[in-house]
C-alpha cells in the first residue's frame, strides 16, 4: 500500500506540473493548426506550399528551441539542491546564447528558402512556399525570446504563465490570420503571406507578455531579469551549450526526419504533400501532450538529480514514461475513430481526406512508441545525458526509419504510407533504445 501511495503520488504531482505545459504546447501547436485550416480553404496548393515552409523553417527553429530547453532541467537542478542564488546567472547566460542563435536561424531560414527549387517539388507549390518561409523567418527572433523566459521560469515547476500567453496568442493569430489572408477590415488579401505575418505578430506578442510577466512577477523579485546583461560567463555558457546543442540536435534529426519525409512524399504529388499535411498536424498535436509530460518528467527528475535522490530519480522517469505512453495511447484511439472525421476539417477535397485517414490509422500503431520516445529525451536530459540520446536519435530516424520508408514508399511502391510505415519503425526503435539508457543511467546520476 506505501510503494501504491508513492506512485500515485508521483502520478498525480507529473501530471499536475505536465498539464499548463501541455495545454500551452496544444496552444501553440494550434497556431498551425489554425494556420493550415485557414490556408486550406484556398486550395490544396497553397496548403502543401505552406506544409513546405513550415517543415523547412521547423527544420532549423528546432536547433534553437532544442538549446533553450537546455536550461530547464539545469535550473531544476539548482533548486533542487536549494542553490537559488546560481539560477539568475543561468538566465542572463542563456538570454545571450539565445538571442545570438535566434539571428543565425533567421538568416539561415531566409537563406534556405532559395533552395527550395532544387527540392523537386511540384511547380505550382514552390513561388508559394518561398515567399511564405521568408516571412516566418523573421519570427525567430522573438520566439527565441519566448523561449529564454518560457524556459527559465519552468526550471522552478512555474508553469501557467507559458500556458497563459500561448491561450491568448491563438487569439491573436486567428484574428491576425482572418484579416492578412482573407483580406478583411480592410487590409489587402495576401493568401498564403498572411498566415506568414500573423505568425509573426503572433510570437511577437508572446515574447512581450511573457517578458513583462516575469520582470513584474514577486516570485523573481530577487533577481535581475532583464533583457540588459552585464557581463559574460564562460564556464555558465559552456554548461548550457554543452547540454543545448545536443539537444537542440536531437529534436533536429527527430524533425528533419519528418520534414525530410514531406519533401519525399512531394516526389509523389501534392494531393499527398497536402494529406501529410492534415495527419501531421493533427499527430503534433497528441505529441505535444508528450512534449509536455516530458518537460515535467525532466524537473521531476532534475530535482532528484538535485536532492541525489537515486529512488527518486527512476520513480520520476518511469513513471513519466508510463503517463507518456498511456495517455498517446489514447490519441491513437482517437485517430482509428475518427480517421475520415478529423481530415474533413481541413478540407473538402475528397481524395485528400482520403490519403489522411489512411495516414491517422498509421499514427494510430505509432502513438505509444512516440510518447515514451519524447518523454525518454526528457527524463534523460533531468539527468543532464544529451550525447547517446542524440546517436539513437540519429540512428533510430536516419539510419532505420527513413531508409525504410524510402524502400518501401518507392521500391516496394507502397507510396505514401510507406513513408509513414518507416517513420514508424524508426520511433518504436528510439522509445526501445531511450527507455533502456534511463534505466542504465539513472542508477549513476551525476549533478552541476
Amino acid at each position: 500500500m506505501y510503494l501504491i501511495h508513492i506512485y500515485k503520488a508521483h502520478l498525480y504531482k507529473t501530471f499536475t506540473l505536465a498539464l499548463p505545459v501541455i495545454i500551452g504546447q496544444l496552444g501553440f501547436m494550434m497556431m498551425g493548426v489554425v494556420d493550415s485550416v485557414m490556408v486550406g480553404q484556398l486550395g490544396a496548393v497553397p496548403l502543401a506550399a505552406s506544409a513546405l515552409g513550415s517543415s523547412i523553417t521547423i527544420l532549423i527553429f528546432i536547433i534553437g528551441l532544442g538549446n533553450s530547453i537546455a536550461v530547464t532541467p539545469l535550473v531544476a537542478i539548482l533548486v533542487g539542491a536549494r542553490r537559488f542564488e546560481e539560477s539568475e546567472t543561468y538566465f542572463k547566460q542563456s538570454l545571450v546564447i539565445n538571442f545570438f542563435l535566434s539571428l543565425i536561424i533567421c538568416l539561415a531560414t531566409f537563406s534556405a528558402s532559395f533552395f527550395i527549387t532544387a527540392m523537386n517539388q511540384p511547380p505550382d507549390v514552390i513561388p508559394f512556399a518561398e515567399s511564405y518561409t521568408r516571412i516566418l523567418a523573421f519570427s525567430a527572433i522573438p520566439m527565441m525570446i519566448f523561449q529564454t523566459y518560457k524556459q527559465f521560469i519552468e526550471g522552478y515547476s512555474i508553469m501557467r504563465p507559458a500556458m497563459i500567453v500561448a491561450i491568448s496568442a491563438n487569439l491573436v493569430n486567428a484574428f491576425s490570420n482572418w484579416v492578412l489572408i482573407y483580406g478583411n477590415l480592410g487590409f489587402p488579401a495576401y493568401g498564403l503571406d498572411g498566415a506568414g505575418y500573423a505568425t509573426l505578430i503572433s510570437r511577437t506578442f508572446m515574447a512581450l507578455v511573457i517578458m513583462f510577466y516575469v520582470v513584474k512577477s514577486t516570485h523573481f523579485v530577487q533577481f535581475d531579469l532583464s533583457l540588459k546583461v552585464k557581463k559574460l560567463n564562460y564556464p555558465v555558457i559552456k554548461k548550457i551549450l554543452s547540454l543545448g546543442i545536443p539537444s537542440g540536435f536531437q529534436y533536429f534529426f527527430e524533425t528533419g526526419a519528418f520534414v525530410f519525409a514531406i519533401i519525399m512524399v512531394g516526389w509523389i504529388g501534392a494531393n499527398e504533400q497536402a494529406a501529410h499535411q492534415i495527419a501531421i498536424n493533427l499527430a503534433s498535436i497528441s505529441f505535444m501532450i508528450a512534449i509536455g509530460i516530458s518537460h515535467a518528467g525532466s524537473i521531476r527528475v532534475g530535482n532528484a538529480v538535485g536532492g541525489q535522490n537515486i529512488s527518486e530519480i527512476r520513480r520520476s522517469g518511469f513513471i513519466a514514461s508510463f503517463l507518456g505512453g498511456a495517455i498517446m495511447m489514447f490519441a491513437g484511439i482517437v485517430f482509428i475513430s475518427f480517421n475520415k472525421f478529423l481530415p474533413s476539417l481541413y478540407v473538402n477535397d475528397a481524395a485528400v481526406i482520403e490519403i489522411a485517414s489512411v495516414l491517422l490509422i498509421i499514427a494510430a500503431f505509432f502513438q505509444i512508441a512516440d510518447g515514451v520516445q519524447a518523454v525518454g529525451i526528457g527524463i534523460l536530459r533531468g539527468l543532464t545525458d544529451v550525447k547517446g540520446p542524440t546517436l539513437i536519435t540519429f540512428i533510430a530516424y536516419w539510419v532505420i526509419g527513413l531508409p525504410s520508408g524510402y524502400l518501401l514508399a518507392f521500391i516496394f511502391d507502397l507510396g505514401v504510407e510507406g513513408i509513414w510505415i518507416g517513420l514508424s519503425i524508426g520511433l518504436f526503435c528510439s522509445a526501445i533504445f531511450l527507455t533502456l539508457r534511463f534505466n542504465y543511467k539513472s542508477r549513476h546520476p551525476v549533478t552541476i
